[in-house]
């Protein structure tokens, strides 16, 4: 399992960092080091949206955004599991969503974010 991240993006970096030291039981790794193609992550998506990683015996699924998230947090210990879980089910979903596109939308504009942070949604 591994959950794919901007490194290029400062908040990208710190987000990164902080779910790092969660023990969660997956990989974070930058998506530049990574072979999307063989992952079967969608390039232009990973932009916009971190992607999860998941190889099982029945292929790879990628996940994307707040599902992402919830599912790195789901490997982790008993109250990250539960944090992912939450974020994975409603209600906590309906809010997690928009709450993820908003962030994702103004990354350049948080604390430790350059220009390199602005992504095109176009």
């Amino acid at each position: 399992m591994t959950l794919l991240y901007d490194a290029d993006c400062g908040f990208c970096t710190a987000s990164a960092g902080w779910l790092g030291r969660r023990s969660l039981r997956t990989a974070i790794s930058p998506l530049h080091r990574a072979d999307l193609a063989a992952l079967g992550v969608d390039a232009d998506r990973a932009r916009r949206e971190i992607p999860f990683v998941e190889a099982g015996e029945s292929g790879t699924r990628v996940s994307y955004g707040h599902i992402a998230i919830g599912r790195a947090l789901s490997t982790g210990g008993p109250g990250w599991r539960l944090a992912g879980w939450l974020l994975l089910h409603p209600p906590v979903s309906w809010l997690a969503r928009p709450a993820y596109a908003l962030v994702a939308r103004n990354r350049h504009r948080l604390p430790g974010s350059t220009a390199a942070c602005r992504i095109d949604l176009g």
